[in-house]
């Protein structure tokens, strides 16, 4: 598995994570759209640390940029 995802696109997806809880405690969101992001999150969650999203392989999208590649 090659990772495909760029630092600044794994630094927004975390920002995203942090966000969906505020916006519950707040009672913004709730019920089934809470699980559905929850469930979302989740997902960015473990897309971000390992570097790979397997939606950007169906798209051929690569955010990383080749002095990432290297390291």
């Amino acid at each position: 598995m090659k990772k495909n995802m760029g630092t600044l696109d794994r630094i927004i997806r975390l920002v995203i994570v942090l966000i969906i809880p505020l916006l519950y405690i707040m009672n913004i969101i709730t019920g089934t759209l809470w699980i559905i992001l929850l469930i979302i999150a989740v997902v960015f969650v473990l897309t971000s640390i390992i570097g790979f999203c397997p939606l950007y392989t169906l798209f051929g999208i690569n955010t990383l940029s080749n002095k990432e590649k290297t390291t």
